[in-house]
């Protein structure tokens, strides 16, 4: 795309890479931070709004922004369910309860799994399964690389939610800032340099397929296209490039844009689909139109100050530090630092910098109304991207979401509650189909066209009980906020699941329990004592598991609605009856209703202790002996697994109150990983040098599930009282000896602040937002003080005790010596 005007000299720019570096002191818990520009996208910085994404490699010579827009998907709505699959249910159950599993799988692949290729095995790029894409590319070639460059650096501030690179040629320093604005919708990308009349450059977009540019003016580029939807239309979509010069004089080619002489540029970004969120089978708007108002509305003079106000909303509820300091890690760069960390170096900023990051990546990826994050947030590269890019609902999608709730940003996760509740339309059409069953089913993955069918293989695509997992967002919310309105307004999604898990339950024949079939532990398999290994199963822990929350949150939620009495009798009988957990021979927790072999005994899913983490029917202080099951099968999973279920480890050891374990696996979760992310390796996982999570390859929810294992570390609120719990995994690290956390939002409507000294709580204070009776595990030495001074509580023992006491709505109770 980019203009001969402009190519000069290339043999020059691996001189200017490679040779023209230098270190500068950087804000260790708030800022990734390279010495040279990225080579692909796993060194890039990411910038996003929710919906608009970038990549910034930074390059001062030719550079290169991949660009995102999250509703951006080949494919479209399909009829996935095969019709009368349910003719063949009865069938499947009976082999099952037979034991005879491998002529049960047999039926099962033949006759219950998607209609037609359903995902096309994770590559459905062109076939109505579909799978998101990046919108682009903008390159930015510059005219005077003759001289090389110097003094360069790459910073993204998670402060400011900007990217900012700089680097000297030939006198003069030139500086790239780039944010993707959550106030006015755009991406803005600026640049500017120390002397008048040096930016000269070509700019333009570039996208490989199902696209066309025109301009739209003398400063205006367009980029409009259509993706595939095998033999139908599909998604329309618009991305408009505006550029906005101080000083010097500018050109339109038709393809690009060649600024000369300018004393300063903007680069103003607006992009947007046809796609209805609440409607995808009926496109909405323009997306020219649309775009072209963003741009037309948007004004330079206040965007920066927008940008980091609509931002820092967010960012600034919560915060973590860790008081140690570790001399000369700021002068390193981020793969440095981690590099530096994976030898064994102290670096006490660099779990709150992940942390940070994580929080920082939630913003930028997921913003109400929207779609939820995926599984790449909303930064992706390909046009196919890995396993289509998109909701896998045996864990994945949900993993996106649990940090949002306990650092005070359950509003952010309204596009999951959303994504949820546009399943069920869909969702029936499935339980009917399958089933025969009332109310709705979602299997183990989903995209924007809400897909709810089995996958098409039966060794992992007929877990049932992805919707049910997916209602427990909707119960967290309820449990932190006490928000009845939503509640109320959620409570048929609620219901509809329970509905159809209650109706297609079947008694097995030795003890009697209710439970599922045919089902999966999810992408898991078993060996029989016959030797027949296989996956499809009737009534696996997790299922039950998932039965027991899901029973129970939509008792507790009709209870509190004054409704349903009759409905909610019925599911407490069934959910009496539901398999329990079992404790195998080895001592460990049973994953399959037999104590069965696991075929891959390190296997990354840890699916049954589900009722550990996150639900918490399991806790050290209610269920000893489920507690010691629950730890033997971890110790026996071993800490080696892709990225995302590392970052499910740390929760689970946290839940255990083990913090020096959870320190090790989020050690472990910090390796280093190399390369271009192309590369499976299932028991390698780690994080790539901008700190994205590698599965690998890239996956987002490594991200966001370390994040949500160090709030585990330092905050717990959950179990059948909600007691709080104040650092119950402290790793015994020196670095994680002194510090503090302000805006942890617990269940039962408080936030609170705290810090400690010598791994012991100093001082703490809580703030009750709906009036409710607050509990709290009080360490030994400490009170609890009212706003007037007036005494509640106190610990005079020598070990934690629990104290409950009274709150009012809006006040303020201290936690002192």
């Amino acid at each position: 795309m980019i203009s001969s005007f402009f190519q000069k000299s290339c043999f020059l720019v691996l001189f200017s890479i490679l040779g023209c570096q230098f270190s500068q002191a950087q804000s260790t818990d708030k800022s990734l931070y390279f010495k040279k520009p990225a080579v692909n996208h796993l060194e890039s910085l990411p910038i996003g709004n929710g919906h608009l994404g970038g990549m910034i490699f930074g390059n001062p010579n030719q550079d290169r922004i991949i660009l995102n827009e999250k509703t951006l998907w080949s494919g479209g709505v399909q009829d996935a369910d095969r019709e009368n699959a349910h003719q063949y249910l009865s069938k499947i159950q009976t082999l099952l309860l037979n034991g005879n599993n491998k002529e049960a799988e047999a039926l099962l692949q033949e006759h219950f799994v998607s209609k037609g290729v359903g995902s096309g095995e994770g590559i459905g790029a062109n076939e109505h399964y579909g799978s998101y894409q990046t919108l682009g590319d903008l390159l930015i070639s510059w005219a005077d690389t003759l001289q090389g460059y110097e003094n360069y650096s790459r910073v993204l501030d998670l402060q400011d939610a900007i990217a900012t690179t700089t680097w000297k040629r030939n006198g003069v320093t030139f500086t790239q800032e780039a944010f993707s604005s959550i106030a006015d919708d755009v991406m803005v990308i600026k640049l500017s340099a120390s002397k008048a009349a040096q930016l000269s450059f070509a700019i333009g977009l570039d996208r490989k397929e199902n696209v066309a540019f025109s301009s739209a003016g003398d400063d205006i580029l367009l980029m409009t296209g259509q993706l595939p939807n095998k033999d139908l239309a599909g998604m329309k979509y618009a991305a408009m490039l505006k550029v906005v010069q101080e000083g010097g004089t500018i050109k339109n080619t038709g393809k690009q844009l060649e600024v000369d002489g300018a004393d300063v540029c903007y680069l103003i970004i607006a992009a947007t689909t046809d796609y209805n969120i609440d409607s995808p089978a009926e496109p909405i708007g323009d997306p020219v139109k649309e775009v072209s108002k963003t741009i037309s509305d948007f004004k330079i003079a206040t965007a920066r100050a927008n940008h980091i106000q609509s931002y820092q909303e967010y960012f600034n509820r919560n915060s973590f530090q860790l008081t140690s300091q570790d001399k000369g890690v700021s002068k390193l760069s981020t793969p440095e630092r981690l590099q530096r960390y994976a030898e064994g170096n102290e670096d006490a900023q660099l779990p709150v910098l992940y942390y940070n990051y994580g929080k920082y990546l939630l913003i930028s990826s997921s913003q109400p109304g929207q779609l939820p994050a995926n599984l790449q947030g909303i930064w992706a590269p390909e046009y196919q991207a890995p396993w289509n890019g998109d909701y896998h609902l045996d864990i994945n999608i949900q993993m996106n979401y649990w940090l949002a709730e306990p650092l005070g940003l359950g509003d952010l996760a309204e596009p999951m509650h959303r994504f949820t509740a546009n399943l069920v339309e869909s969702g029936e059409k499935t339980a009917k189909a399958y089933y025969d069953a009332p109310g709705w089913v979602a299997h183990v993955i989903s995209n924007p066209w809400y897909y709810t069918s089995p996958g098409e293989g039966a060794g992992w695509g007929s877990t049932m009980s992805g919707g049910s997992w997916m209602t427990e967002h909707l119960w967290e919310h309820f449990r932190f906020t006490q928000d009845t309105a939503f509640l109320k307004a959620y409570y048929p999604v609620l219901k509809g699941a329970s509905e159809f898990l209650s109706s297609i339950l079947i008694e097995e024949p030795e003890n009697h329990y209710l439970v599922t079939a045919p089902s999966n532990s999810p992408e898991n398999s078993y060996i029989k004592p016959d030797g027949y290994r296989g996956h499809t199963a009737m009534g696996p822990t997790m299922d039950m598991q998932i039965g027991r929350e899901l029973f129970g949150n939509t008792i507790e939620a009709a209870e509190i609605l004054g409704i349903d009495q009759d409905f909610t009798a019925i599911l407490a009988e069934k959910r009496a009856r539901l398999a329990p957990n079992k404790i195998g021979a080895a001592g460990d927790l049973n994953e399959w209703l037999h104590d069965w072999k696991e075929t891959d005994p390190h296997h990354r899913h840890i699916s049954h202790l589900y009722g550990l983490h996150p639900y918490d029917e399991i806790t050290p202080w209610a269920t000893p002996d489920l507690t010691s099951a629950v730890t033997e099968t971890l110790k026996d999973r071993g800490d080696d697994a892709t990225g995302w279920s590392r970052a499910w480890k740390i929760n689970f050891w946290a839940r255990l109150g083990d913090g020096d374990h959870a320190l090790l696996l989020l050690k472990k979760l910090l390796q280093p990983i190399g390369g271009d992310g192309s590369k499976i390796v299932w028991g390698d996982g780690g994080t790539y040098s901008n700190l994205f999570c590698a599965h690998p390859p890239f996956q987002i929810d490594g991200n966001f599930g370390g994040t949500a294992g160090i709030v585990e570390m330092l905050f717990q609120s959950h179990g059948q009282d909600e007691v709080i719990r104040l650092i119950p995994a402290l790793p015994s690290s020196e670095s994680w000896q002194k510090g503090s956390v302000k805006g942890m939002h617990a269940r039962g409507a408080f936030v609170v602040d705290f810090s400690w000294a010598k791994g012991r709580i100093a001082a703490a204070n809580i703030h009750s937002l709906k009036g409710l009776d607050c509990k709290v595990l009080l360490p030994a030495g400490m009170k609890i003080l009212d706003a007037s001074g007036t005494q509640l509580g106190e610990n005079t023992g020598n070990d934690a005790k629990e104290v409950e006491f009274e709150t009012r709505a809006g006040m303020d109770y201290q936690l002192v010596k």
